[in-house]
């Protein structure tokens, strides 16, 4: 038995609970077999044991009160994986299916994600099983004050840095800062990002997880002669990432022509992205309201990979797993050219397999929605120089750093003689290099 296939049966051993975990483990140490084929001292020096070993799993209870007087108790989370380029950065999600397997998925795919950034930051993640849907107001912020009461004696801005992601925006970014400077006495701005731009965020902030997505596109189509102008594009979800990669679609010459929530998904030639805005940003309920507003498309309830729509691109930007292996096999039927991941993980590992079986230009996404964290690091920098950036500047920055993980990706491939259309494992060997490289150097072993 390989190295590669030891640990990762090891780790079914050890976390046979943690399915979304060892998934996303198998899907990186497969692809980076080539680096331990290099280096075959890496295996004395347990190397991939430590890369999928969380340095630090921190778990508590979060207790709140709700309007009503009724006590509740949630369960928190913060996994610090790694932190051998810098200090631990990663999103705090609240969403009920939180827990610690999805946790220790997110954190280690995070580890890579913003290795490729070429930015100074470690790997994490954090969050807690609190729906924030149908909560008011005052419920969401009690909540915020009681997690942050727990995860400020973690955090700091050169020990951990955390920022927001699904169910976690700049609203509640605010309250858990709040909480953050009362308990400690002291302006650190630093400590979180995602802040509004009146108290230390950046500007660019909330569209450049989407924005990022759009400039890799158009670097991985570039890189293999393809002109996307005019190509129709199906963007499941509808938070931040899928509307700012809808509207950098559509400045791009892109024709977004679907668009999808938990409940279902709209399909319209003529797709009105402002209404779409003024639903989910403003009176944050679903599509389904949409045709009623835009006076003209369909909607649809279910998954909008099993409906009839065909697109040349697809931006999935929900959630884990949503292309299974027959969805994705529909997709390749209609004609798809190129999959970017905006979510982490929305493909199963069998529909990636289909995706290079096919020659299909697929994007992981800890190369592709690497612009979130990215532009958060970039708010790092502009706190710690006590300086504001303009937009120009942030999203003049925000491409550079996306063509450098696509440039970075091209390496890889070049390097290990793999074919042009394989993303995955150029990233992931990409990512995981300078992440080994490091701890090497720094002597863990």
């Amino acid at each position: 038995m390989s190295y590669i296939e030891r640990v990762i049966e090891q780790t079914k051993l050890k976390d046979k609970d943690q399915t979304v975990f060892i998934q996303a483990v198998e899907e990186v140490l497969h692809s980076i077999a080539p680096i331990f084929e290099k280096h075959p001292e890496y295996e004395k020096m347990a190397v991939l044991e430590r890369l999928i070993e969380p340095e630090r799993v921190i778990s508590f209870r979060v207790p709140w009160t709700d309007d009503h007087g009724q006590v509740h108790v949630n369960r928190g989370y913060r996994v610090q994986y790694n932190g051998v380029l810098g200090p631990y950065k990663g999103g705090i999600r609240f969403h009920p299916s939180v827990n610690l397997s999805i946790m220790k998925f997110l954190g280690f795919e995070q580890c890579f994600k913003n290795a490729l950034t070429t930015l100074p930051i470690g790997g994490a993640k954090g969050g807690s099983d609190f729906d924030p849907k149908g909560k008011s107001e005052g419920e969401i912020l009690r909540f915020c004050q009681s997690f942050m009461t727990e995860l400020y004696r973690h955090i700091g801005e050169n020990v951990d840095v955390p920022a927001g992601d699904m169910g976690v925006g700049a609203r509640e970014i605010g309250y858990l800062y709040g909480q953050y400077r009362r308990i400690v006495g002291a302006s650190e701005r630093g400590v979180l990002t995602g802040k509004g731009v009146v108290y230390g965020g950046s500007l660019v902030r909330k569209q450049a997880t989407g924005y990022g997505l759009v400039y890799f596109l158009e670097e991985m189509l570039k890189a293999n002669h393809i002109d996307p102008t005019g190509y129709s594009v199906i963007v499941s979800g509808s938070g931040n990432v899928a509307i700012y990669a809808a509207e950098k679609c559509f400045a791009k010459g892109m024709k977004v022509i679907a668009m999808s929530d938990s409940k279902g998904y709209i399909v319209d030639e003529n797709l009105d992205l402002e209404v779409v805005k003024h639903i989910k940003e403003v009176e944050r309920t679903s599509l389904e309201k949409y045709v009623e507003y835009a006076g003209h498309g369909e909607y649809y309830t279910g998954s909008v990979y099993d409906g009839e729509v065909c697109a040349k691109i697809v931006l999935p930007c929900a959630t884990q797993n949503e292309i299974n292996l027959e969805r994705a096999q529909r997709l390749i039927d209609r004609g798809v050219v190129a999959i970017a991941e905006g979510a982490n993980m929305p493909n199963s590992n069998e529909a990636i397999a289909l995706y290079l079986e096919n020659h299909i230009l697929y994007a992981p996404g800890k190369a592709a929605n690497a612009g979130g964290v990215a532009t958060s690091a970039l708010e790092m920098t502009q706190n710690s120089m006590r300086l504001a950036w303009s937009a120009e500047e942030v999203d003049s920055k925000l491409q550079d750093i996306m063509k450098a993980i696509h440039a970075q990706c091209l390496q890889a491939m070049r390097e290990y003689d793999l074919p042009s259309y394989n993303y995955v494992a150029g990233a992931n060997l990409a990512g995981a290099s300078k992440v080994i490289e490091a701890m090497v150097l720094q002597g863990e072993y």
